[in-house]
């Protein structure tokens, strides 16, 4: 069995399945990891989460930033509203839209096998991996008992650093931002939310979330997503697989048990300008 890691997909169902015919993926013999961001920007984000809920349990999916936004807009009470840019009003609309929402509100925030991490963005240095695994948990577990309350105290950048003493909703946020939308930090674990350039473009004092030292979860292999800007990091710690394909950017896949990378150049859905 191969494993085939994806990264941000965000929609664009005519790049996936391209790249798993260059791939050859075989469902019936390989697995796909996928980094999160299933949907949103790109032009068939229903189609996306239609496709890769049939793949059953051949894919390993985590769940990202954008995904929770279209479940936030879903399951919430209504104070998380559609944003300019979005492309989720089929999802919504959709005969099967109630299937397709509990399938991915069932999604992971991180998965882990062997010595291999999966995460949307990225971890607090103090995290363990099985420490990582377990406040995921928490908050899987919250999705599934009162989603609706987890949705509405979710946005908003604070806490914004660690302490093992933070409970209920601020403990939960901290997880969910460290774990979808974290890209920098400082060496105290204290992360910024706003910084989305490449490494270099940051304020003094932060760093890459992963090139903080020490780092508990170091040891083993993270993948993740989330920062295009980033692009494809490639390292026996570290595989980042955010290359921009809805920016016109390229779709990255890898094999997770051998050194196969493939990459397709993608047509771009949206102007970040």
């Amino acid at each position: 069995m191969r494993r085939l890691a994806i990264g941000d997909i965000q929609g664009c169902l005519t790049e996936l399945t391209q790249l798993l015919g260059v791939c050859e993926f075989d469902r019936a013999h390989d697995q796909l990891w996928l980094v999160g961001d299933l949907v949103n920007r790109g032009p068939d984000s229903l189609g996306v989460l239609r496709f890769v809920r049939s793949l059953g349990d051949t894919a390993k999916v985590v769940l990202g930033n954008h995904d929770l936004h279209l479940l936030a807009v879903a399951f919430g009470s209504g104070s998380r509203q559609r944003r300019d840019g979005d492309t989720l009003d089929d999802i919504l609309d959709a005969a099967d839209r109630d299937d397709l929402l509990n399938w991915l509100i069932s999604r992971p925030l991180a998965i882990a096998a062997e010595t291999d991490l999966m995460v949307h963005a990225g971890l607090a240095p103090q995290w363990s991996v099985p420490q990582t695994l377990e406040l995921a948990a928490e908050v899987e577990h919250q999705l599934q008992r009162d989603p609706t309350a987890l949705f509405d105290n979710m946005y908003g950048d604070e806490p914004c650093v660690w302490s093992p003493s933070l409970k209920g909703f601020d403990r939960w946020r901290f997880v969910i931002n460290t774990l979808t939308r974290m890209r920098y930090c400082r060496t105290d674990g204290r992360i910024d939310l706003k910084m989305k350039g490449a490494p270099g473009s940051q304020k003094a004092g932060w760093l890459p979330w992963f090139d903080i030292t020490p780092r508990a979860s170091a040891g083993g292999r993270v993948i993740f997503g989330h920062w295009s800007t980033l692009g494809l990091l490639d390292r026996a710690d570290l595989l980042a697989l955010d290359t921009g394909c809805v920016w016109g950017g390229r779709l990255t896949a890898a094999c997770l048990d051998e050194g196969t990378r493939w990459q397709l150049d993608c047509a771009g859905h949206r102007n970040p300008g």
